[in-house]
């Protein structure tokens, strides 16, 4: 008993501190709204278009201007209050979801409405990225930086399970606009913990330009070991990697010709898996190599990836998904971790807005390439395809040895 409860203290020890309570609950509530205007986003695109070239689209359109702005936004979440940056992001992502609630509740939306919000909610997010990963590592001790982490792992994946349910329950009993008004109210409990905690790293003042700031955080980037490989090793993950739950629609009516009931069950599954994935992170203490155990965990994830590709049968496909979600969610964390070790608290901002533009860059670029793919090939050659490059991939950089960069960020002090 005495081993479970202090097992249990280790695995949640950042909820010790009150401020990043706040923050996880406001978040978390926030998260679950964002996945319910997902589902019926998703499914709505792919329903009035019947083409999955406008998945990767709106996909891609949410991602484009975090690569043209993210790197701004870490410059201004270095020089400027970072709650009121956050706060500002909130408040426009806010209005799109009650702006296309009410596109919907008077029947008058297009495909070109929702693509446009897609991208305003994009720019929103460019700023308020960086301001919330440079605020997280402040509101807890460095020694708990990594549980911090994959708490927000966990809370992302919670989300990730009750945002596609009740979203699916909303869409089907209430239709479409209750579940972006939904998104709409969510953001008020993440607004509140904003006004809610206490900020405790102020921003120097500085009269440098804001391409000075940027260019100087690019330079810590390339003289800190380790950072430049994990930035390259970021992208190409998420480009090979990360697509599936995105054409999951596809495959739910092209290959089991099922309808959203399915498509909620899978998003659930991988849901569940990312839970998994983050506590085993949480649970975890600093240790030796874990480059190269993330490299092993992106090689599983490509071959995981390319079996659900080639998988007929549901049940099979449930327990891959579920798989896949522990090993998107554990690489993830263990490169989010080793950035923010990497990193100090006056280049946080640009050092994250780096790490998350080519993290996030991969994602709509595979989603618009897979795409234009699906249709030439089918959707289960193209994943197939995806699954394969990244388990390449995962072998190339445990072969090339530069999981040893990896590992060597570790002895950078916080």
């Amino acid at each position: 008993m005495a081993n479970a409860t202090a097992g249990f203290a280790r695995t949640f020890r950042a909820f010790r501190y009150r401020d990043f309570r706040l923050m996880w609950i406001g978040a978390c509530a926030s998260t679950i709204g964002t996945f319910v205007q997902q589902f019926a986003q998703s499914w709505l695109v792919y329903d009035l278009t019947k083409d999955p070239f406008y998945l990767g689209l709106d996909l891609f359109l949410g991602q484009l201007p975090i690569m043209m702005f993210s790197l701004f936004g870490g410059v201004f979440a270095d020089r400027m209050d970072r709650r009121k940056l956050l706060l500002a992001s909130q408040y426009i992502q806010m209005t799109c979801a009650f702006l296309l609630a009410l596109l919907f509740a008077f029947h008058v939306v297009k495909v070109w409405h929702i693509l446009t919000l897609s991208f305003v909610v994009g720019l929103g997010q460019s700023f308020g990225g960086p301001a919330y990963s440079s605020l997280l590592p402040t509101l807890v001790g460095p020694e708990d930086f990594s549980n911090a982490i994959a708490m927000n792992a966990i809370q992302f994946n919670l989300a990730r399970i009750i945002g596609p349910t009740l979203g699916g329950l909303a869409y089907t009993m209430l239709g479409a606009t209750w579940c972006f008004a939904l998104n709409g109210v969510s953001y008020l409990a993440v607004i509140a913990s904003l006004f809610l905690i206490h900020v405790k790293f102020v921003p120097a003042k500085t009269t440098e330009s804001v391409l000075s700031s940027m260019k100087e955080g690019i330079r810590f980037i390339r003289q800190r070991d380790g950072m430049s490989a994990l930035v390259v090793l970021a992208f190409c993950t998420t480009l090979f990697g990360f697509s599936l739950n995105g054409f999951l629609p596809v495959f739910v009516r092209e290959v089991f010709h099922r309808g959203p009931q399915t498509y909620t069950l899978l998003l659930v599954c991988s849901g569940a898996g990312s839970i998994c994935g983050a506590l085993a992170v949480a649970a975890s203490e600093k240790m030796k190599g874990q480059g190269r155990l993330t490299l092993l965990i992106l090689t599983i994830l490509g071959l995981i990836t390319t079996g659900f590709a080639i998988s007929r049968w549901l049940p099979a496909s449930c327990t891959l998904m579920f798989f896949a979600g522990a090993a998107v969610m554990a690489s993830a964390s263990f490169m989010l971790s080793l950035a923010q070790l990497i990193s100090t608290d006056a280049m946080r901002g640009r050092v994250m807005s780096v790490y998350s533009l080519a993290f996030r860059a991969g994602i709509p670029l595979g989603s618009l390439a897979l795409g234009k793919l699906i249709p030439v090939f089918g959707v289960s050659k193209s994943l197939a395809g995806s699954g394969i490059a990244l388990t390449c991939l995962g072998l190339y950089f445990l072969a090339s040895r530069k999981d040893e960069t990896f590992s060597s960020s570790h002895s950078v002090p916080l």
